[in-house]
């Protein structure tokens, strides 16, 4: 099992004007998430607040990379950006499963302490997401030993 990783070298393959639309488009998400709320309540405003702001520009961002990586090496790698920007994708998803148990279990936690609901509540969120991660690599490698596939990265190399 591949351990999970953070890489700051990442951060260099970026350009300065990517990084100000991902500030730009949150901050956008930021104002309308009040605006909502100062409009509609915090509660409405409250489950904007989990939109995923910067998510679009990030998946184009992480398919321009990888294409322009691949290019860089004298090979095609439209197919390799889409497979890129499709895993990121899927770890949106499981990254929100664990915030709506993050939700749950502080709304649920609140009214005794929220220094005990906020501690309680991040320890269901990292089991939650960590957990949903470790089955969809599971169904995943079951589905490969099904089929016939070579285990291995979910992302061809030859692309």
């Amino acid at each position: 099992m591949t351990p999970i990783r953070f890489s700051p070298s990442s951060l260099k393959e970026g350009r300065w004007y990517e990084y100000l639309v991902r500030f730009a488009l949150g901050g956008i998400a930021t104002v309308f998430t009040g605006l909502i709320s100062s409009r509609y309540g915090a509660s409405t405003g409250g489950l904007f607040l989990g939109l995923p702001a910067i998510f679009c520009a990030s998946a184009t961002l992480i398919e321009k990379h990888e294409i322009r990586r691949k290019r860089d090496a004298g090979v095609a790698g439209e197919r390799r950006g889409q497979m890129a920007a499709a895993v990121d994708s899927a770890g949106a998803a499981l990254g929100a499963l664990g915030m709506l148990a993050f939700a749950i279990v502080f709304s649920l936690a609140a009214e005794t302490s929220v220094a005990v609901a906020f501690v309680g509540a991040s320890l269901a969120w990292l089991l939650v997401s960590v957990a949903a991660w470790y089955v969809r690599r599971k169904l995943r490698s079951v589905r490969r030993v099904r089929t016939g596939q070579k285990s291995g990265s979910a992302i061809p190399r030859s692309r």
